[in-house]
């Protein structure tokens, strides 16, 4: 399976979107260096262009990169089919996948205009390998 980056982001403030950035750096039990979850569990989330695509299409709200708090913004990779402990290279990083959307019980606070994609086609993963991320890297999950 492969696909590629369209975009990355940070944040400084969990209560607001992340930001598009020219690259990010991940960093092994961190996460995305400068990213205010940065340290957590969930060091780092995916979320597919196509996702939000197809919620801009169904409400009329344009959504930027980074408007539903996610640091990587990806293309051709159906995101939500990976299963848990895949591991995907994105340009020079690894990242395995810790979880595929939010426990439906567990409250989310962060909402883009009333509407939050994270917590239905939103990727979770830690970093195995470091390094940097940008627009355009390629994609590629173990075995493809």
């Amino acid at each position: 399976m492969k696909g590629k980056v369209e975009a990355v982001c940070i944040g400084k403030i969990r209560t607001q979107p992340k930001k598009e950035q020219p690259a990010i750096y991940l960093k092994p039990g961190t996460g995305v260096v400068g990213d205010a979850h940065a340290g957590t569990q969930k060091e780092v989330s995916l979320l597919a262009s196509e996702d939000v695509e197809k919620f801009s299409r169904e409400t009329g709200i344009k959504a930027p990169p980074g408007s539903f708090a996610e640091n990587i913004d990806t293309r051709g990779i159906s995101l939500v089919d990976l299963a848990p402990g895949t591991r995907l290279t994105i340009g020079e990083t690894e990242i395995e996948i810790i979880a595929i959307g939010k426990d439906p019980s567990l409250s989310h606070t962060y909402s883009y205009k009333g509407h939050s994609l994270l917590p239905t086609r939103g990727v979770f993963a830690r970093v195995i390998r470091g390094g940097k991320i940008r627009k355009g890297d390629l994609i590629s999950s173990s075995g493809s």
